[in-house]
Formats: C-alpha cells, structure tokens, sequence
C-alpha cells in the first residue's frame, strides 16, 4: 500500500469513526433527552471500537449521584444500555458494514464518563 493509499484509508476511518460517535451521541439524545457534552470513537486492531463519552448523565442522575446513589444511577443505567443494546450496535454495524459480535456498556460516576465497547466479528 502507498503512502496515498493509506492516506485515504485513516480519512475513510477517520469518517467512519466521527459518524459513529454522532450516531451513538443522537442515541443518547433521542433516549436520555440530552446527550454527552463531548465523544469520540477509537478504532483498536480493526476489531474493537470504543466511543468515550464526556459529561452523560441527566440532571436527575447528576442529583442522585450527589445525594451518594451513584451505584442505583450505575444500574439503571445499564439496564437501560442493555436493553438498548440492538440500537447501539447497530449504528457501528450500519457504518463499517460488520456484525457487532459483542458490545458493552459502562457509565463511571465521578467523573461523569461513560464507555461503550464494541467487538467486531472477525
């Protein structure tokens, strides 16, 4: 491959990874009513692809976590994630055209961040 060649194939990456984070971000938008102030999708050994989100939870997560429940916002969280899961994967599936073989979701409280991890089919 020359160096063109491979110029061109980090900017489709490149692309590939910004419409996933806005697909994930209009996810949490649509679902929590507001999404994260900031994201940002990583690609790691053409298989697993992490989007980290900025500043995720709600303002009635934000006063639950400050009143000490941050482990009952960690679990409806989740649940909710889990349930959501076939949307999530689905935006990845829809950009790079793989099947999502795994995907998890966890949310850390302080700070507010919140990772969501792919594993493409080989």
């Amino acid at each position: 491959m020359d160096s063109v060649e491979a110029a061109e194939g980090h900017a489709r990456l490149g692309d590939e990874l910004a419409e996933i984070t806005n697909g994930i971000v209009r996810l949490f938008s649509e679902y929590y009513g507001r999404g994260p102030t900031r994201a940002k999708s990583y690609m790691l050994e053409n298989r697993y692809v992490v989007t980290v989100l900025r500043d995720t939870m709600t303002t009635v997560e934000r006063t639950l976590a400050e009143r000490g429940e941050g482990d009952l916002v960690r679990r409806v969280r989740l649940t909710f994630q889990e349930a959501m899961a076939a949307s999530f994967k689905g935006v990845v599936e829809e950009v790079l055209g793989r099947r999502v073989e795994a995907y998890h979701s966890q949310i850390l409280i302080e700070p507010d961040v919140g990772f969501e991890f792919f594993m493409l089919e080989e």
